[in-house]
C-alpha cells in the first residue's frame, strides 16, 4: 500500500502552512522532513505487520489441508476394522475434523487490530494448533 508521491506532497504543503507562523524556513523544512520520515517509517511498519498476518495465514492453510488430508486418509485407513472399534475412531476423528474447522474459521475470521493483539492472538492460534497436530498423530500412530 503505502503512501503515493502526490500524498506526501499535500502532506509537505498542510505541514507548511500550519508551521509558518511559529517556525522559520529553514525549520520548517527540517521539521516536514522528519515528520514524513516518521509517517513514511510507520506506514513500513504496518505493512511488514500486514504482511506477517498474511504469510502466517498461509502457512497455516497448509496445516489445517494437512489435517484434512491425514482426516480422509484415516477414515479410508479404519473402512476394514471391527464395527465397535471402526465406531469409536470415527467418533475421535470426528471430534478432532470439528476442532480443525473451527481453527479454520478463527483464523478467517481474525481481524487486524494493532501488532500486540496480533502477537497474543498468533501465540495462542499456534499452541492451539500444535496441540491439534499432536491429536492428530496420536491418533494415527495408534491405529496404523
Amino acid at each position: 500500500m503505502g503512501f503515493k508521491i502526490q500524498t506526501i506532497k499535500d502532506i509537505r504543503f498542510y505541514l507548511r502552512g500550519e508551521l509558518k507562523g511559529t517556525y522559520q524556513e529553514p525549520e520548517i523544512g527540517s521539521i516536514i522532513n522528519i515528520i514524513i520520515s516518521n509517517v513514511l517509517e510507520i506506514s513500513k511498519m504496518h505493512q511488514v505487520y500486514l504482511a506477517d498476518i498474511e504469510n502466517y495465514r498461509l502457512e497455516t492453510a497448509k496445516r489445517i489441508a494437512a489435517n484434512e488430508q491425514a482426516i480422509a486418509e484415516f477414515n479410508a485407513g479404519i473402512e476394514h476394522e471391527k464395527k465397535a472399534v471402526r465406531a469409536e475412531h470415527k467418533k475421535k476423528i470426528a471430534e478432532l475434523e470439528q476442532k480443525n474447522r473451527e481453527m479454520k474459521k478463527k483464523l478467517a475470521d481474525y481481524k487486524a487490530e494493532g501488532k500486540e493483539k496480533w502477537e497474543i492472538f498468533k501465540a495462542e492460534f499456534s499452541h492451539d494448533m500444535d496441540n491439534l497436530g499432536k491429536a492428530f498423530k496420536n491418533i494415527t500412530v495408534k491405529n496404523v
